[in-house]
């Protein structure tokens, strides 16, 4: 039986990571760390309110079996490039160096088709940036998922994004699978099944490996 962290919990991903891990019973506890309380109510989960500003460094829930990471915002809702980098770089970092600290031996990382640390586009540059910093780390197990457009209901009303997701939908069963959508339960499932299965060293998952 295993012990999962999960970093995210509120977003389209982390949702559905949520739902799977709670019913999955190879999964004795789920610690989901947010800003604010959960509407889930579980035996097993375990819901810190934190502040990612100010990360409790010695709390003793940190210390689970793996993590999973789906933190990630977008330009438009950070209203800035530095208020992005901020959740997708330092607050992945530190959330990542504090499960290593407590002794976790594998972690799952969502993180975006493209990412390059030495690309010339801003948002694929800090992808790449926070994948390398994570696996600086040293994980026994590090698992990465780069997925191209993640298909699911989101909490927050993108509208023009609900338009262009419900056309590449259609569009969906043509497409090279490098380019088909990613739907956020399958993306869920691997990252469940790299934190849980451990497997030794580093490992990358293509959005085409994601397909629909």
């Amino acid at each position: 039986m295993t012990s999962i962290l999960l970093l995210g919990a509120t977003g389209l991903v982390g949702r559905e990571v949520l739902a799977q891990a709670l019913a999955d019973p190879r999964i004795r506890r789920l610690v989901a760390p947010t800003r604010r309380a959960l509407a889930e109510k579980h035996p097993k989960l375990e819901n810190p309110i934190v502040d990612f500003n100010a990360l409790p460094a010695d709390a003793p829930w940190w210390g689970c079996d793996g993590a999973i990471c789906t933190l990630g915002t977008t330009m438009k809702r950070a209203g800035s490039g530095e208020a992005f980098r901020k959740v997708d770089y330092d607050y992945v970092l530190a959330g990542a160096s504090l499960t290593k600290r407590h002794g976790v031996k594998a972690f799952a990382l969502v993180s975006a088709l493209g990412a390059n640390p030495s690309a010339s586009f801003f948002y694929p540059r800090v992808k790449g940036e926070i994948e390398q910093a994570v696996a600086a780390l040293g994980f026994e197990s590090l698992t990465i998922l780069r997925p191209n457009f993640i298909g699911g209901e989101r909490a927050e009303r993108r509208v023009a994004e609900r338009a262009f997701l419900t056309v590449l939908g259609a569009i969906n069963p043509i497409l090279p699978r490098g380019m088909k959508l990613n739907p956020a339960p399958v993306i869920a499932r691997r990252l469940i099944e790299a934190a849980i299965g451990a497997a030794p060293g580093r490992h990358v998952v293509s959005s085409g490996e994601l397909a629909s």
